[in-house]
């Protein structure tokens, strides 16, 4: 595994470092300063634990700049005030630790997000059987049915596919990171970035449609999906 942690308080830093250390030896481990030094190093990080409170960049800040780059980084933020923890749910963060540390705790949260980062290695990948064509599922935005086609809007240079395929058949296949908010509409839950009673936003600003019955459903698995790993900037 690859962490890092960004802690402008030194003494903190090297606790972490060292607690990471003793229960995950083999892992590499970077510390920095700032969210600002995080950045800059351009590397990417299976795990980041990140002080919400820092001068110059914060960790909310740091935390919105990884998720635009679409990394999918498992983010352990660390905050000395709970009432930052509700802003750090808003950007993704897996799960949050408060200061002073307990080891404890610690032990729990890092071995939970090792698993977590170990499951988002494994690449998940949606198969079209009319195109013999394979998707990673983290490309996809959201889904579109258009009478007997689908639009497959993702990340990637083609934005849309266009596709013969049922709806009912390709929300089998998805994961649970996809919601099915509207008959005409299945959602990536990592790529939302707003939502009302009406629609829901996507990262690249699409907006798409959720069915008014449904609201409530949705909002029960979307915090779910949230505490449990997933990522959004809602």
């Amino acid at each position: 595994m690859d962490i890092a942690v960004v802690d402008d308080e030194k003494a903190i830093r090297e606790h972490i470092c060292g607690l990471v250390e003793e229960q995950q030896p083999e892992s590499r481990i970077e510390a920095y300063a700032t969210g600002g030094e995080l950045l800059a190093s351009g590397k990417r990080f299976d795990i980041v634990f990140l002080d919400i409170q820092m001068e110059g960049m914060n960790g909310i800040e740091a935390a919105r700049s990884l998720r635009e780059r679409r990394e999918d980084t498992v983010l352990v933020f660390v905050t000395g005030i709970k009432d930052y923890v509700f802003d750090a749910f808003d950007l993704y963060a897996f799960q949050y630790l408060l200061k002073p540390i307990d080891e404890e705790k610690f032990a729990e949260v890092l071995e939970r997000a090792v698993r977590e980062a170990a499951k988002k290695k494994e690449r998940r990948v949606l198969f079209i059987k009319s195109r013999n064509l394979t998707l990673d599922q983290s490309e996809i935005l959201y889904i579109e049915s258009r009478a007997k086609k689908v639009e497959i809007h993702t990340t990637g240079a083609a934005q849309a596919i266009e596709i013969y395929a049922a709806m009912d058949e390709l929300e089998a296949q998805l994961g649970e990171n996809f919601y099915r908010c509207h008959r005409a509409y299945i959602v990536n839950m990592d790529c939302i970035t707003e939502y009302d009673g009406e629609s829901i936003t996507l990262t690249n600003g699409d907006r798409v449609y959720l069915t008014k019955k449904k609201y409530g459903e949705f909002v029960k698995a979307y915090m779910w999906h949230l505490q449990n790993g997933g990522v959004s900037s809602v």
